[in-house]
């Protein structure tokens, strides 16, 4: 019952709200406004390990132009993905080292499956998914990984120059769905920095920055209800996206696992 009537706070009464005006820019900055600094820190390491060869270089008899030429190949390459690939290199090759802790691994899907439940409840479209920055990259996507979804409704809002708080706050609750998933399972969230920064950009947007903590919270509460009510419905996706199951299939998962 609790999560039907949160539901229907999202669902009905759309045309009631009162639509905000805003730029259009506004899309896809929520998706595309946070870059990860991983190259920027291949930088700094790299400029750390020549200085470090440089002043141990002569105790161990090693070349000071061995560890020159290989600190600079780094750099060069580092900031040619940085300022080319928007950091994706940097990002695959940081994924690709954390994603062998298989609780690392169990963590991104938790996180995922918590996105992917709530906008399936909030009747948001998932259009695909990847689980590290290589897939997403095998998929033609930026190379970050997440649920993507199906925007339309949004954009179509936006073409018009209007969002309504409905809208707002379907989404906020999607994002937040992440790290509400995290802290049911592992009594905390190490994700989602990226997701709050989607709410804060949002409201930013929309004039309302200093509602964004606020926000969150509000969004957090509202997508833990949820998934604390369809949990056989999370287990289920759960196990299909560590199949790498499709979209379809998932949505099946979730069907099934509710009959």
């Amino acid at each position: 019952m609790a999560a039907l009537i949160i539901k229907n706070l999202f669902l009905n009464n759309a045309e009631n709200l009162t639509p905000v005006t805003i730029p259009y820019s506004l899309f896809p900055i929520p998706y595309s406004l946070i870059m990860k600094q991983t190259s920027l820190n291949i930088i700094a390491i790299g400029i750390f390990v020549l200085t470090m060869s440089a002043l141990l270089g002569p105790i161990f008899n090693v070349s000071p132009l061995i560890p020159a030429i290989a600190t600079f190949s780094v750099l060069v390459l580092a900031t040619i993905d940085t300022l080319g690939w928007q950091g994706q290199g940097g990002m695959i090759i940081v994924d690709l080292v954390e994603g062998t802790s298989s609780e690392r691994r169990d963590r991104i899907i938790c996180h995922e499956a918590g996105h992917f439940l709530v906008a399936y409840l909030l009747e948001i479209p998932v259009s695909g998914y990847a689980l590290s920055a290589w897939e997403a990259f095998r998929q033609g996507q930026s190379a970050q990984g997440g649920v993507r979804f199906d925007d339309q409704k949004l954009a179509a809002q936006l073409q018009r120059g209007i969002i309504s708080d409905q809208i707002v706050d379907r989404y906020c609750t999607v994002w937040m769905a992440g790290i509400a998933a995290e802290d049911l399972v592992y009594g905390n969230a190490e994700g989602g920095a990226e997701d709050r920064a989607k709410i804060t950009a949002i409201l930013t947007q929309l004039k309302r920055p200093g509602e964004s903590k606020l926000k969150q919270s509000w969004a957090s509460l509202q997508a833990r209800s949820l998934l604390e009510n369809h949990q056989s419905a999370y287990k289920a996706l759960v196990e299909a996206m560590t199949e790498r199951a499709s979209v379809s299939d998932c949505y099946q998962a979730i069907q099934g696992s509710r009959e």
